[in-house]
């Protein structure tokens, strides 16, 4: 743990437990990205986890409909806003008003059952 309280796993800053996510869902934490602290949408597929800035690309708003709850849509994350919709596990946007566009990705890797951050 360090002064902050942040703790730190083998391969980097512990967000999450990956059973703290349903399977097929997303969860919301805060993680300092690039210096700044962000809401990040951590998605989970089995035992993998992707990870996302919580921003919609087409008008900079939240993709949460409130603080931390996502919808989702055939597998697809729905901005609240817009409508667009991002593929779970790419975050590509396939549907909506920033179709071709994508998530800014958050590196993220598992270490022993954990979601941590990398970088």
């Amino acid at each position: 743990m360090t002064e902050d309280g942040a703790v730190h796993g083998a391969d980097g800053l512990r967000l999450i437990a990956l059973a703290e996510i349903p399977d097929g869902g997303a969860r919301e934490v805060t993680a300092t990205v690039d210096g700044v602290a962000e809401s990040v949408i951590v998605v989970r597929e089995g035992g993998s986890a992707r990870a996302y800035i919580n921003v919609c690309p087409h008008a900079g708003h939240r993709l949460d409909w409130s603080p931390g709850n996502f919808l989702f849509d055939k597998n697809r994350l729905v901005c609240a806003v817009h409508g667009a919709c991002f593929e779970r596990m790419s975050g590509l946007c396939v549907a909506g008003p920033c179709r071709g566009d994508s998530l800014r990705p958050v590196e993220v890797g598992a270490d022993a059952g954990w979601v941590v951050l990398r970088g």
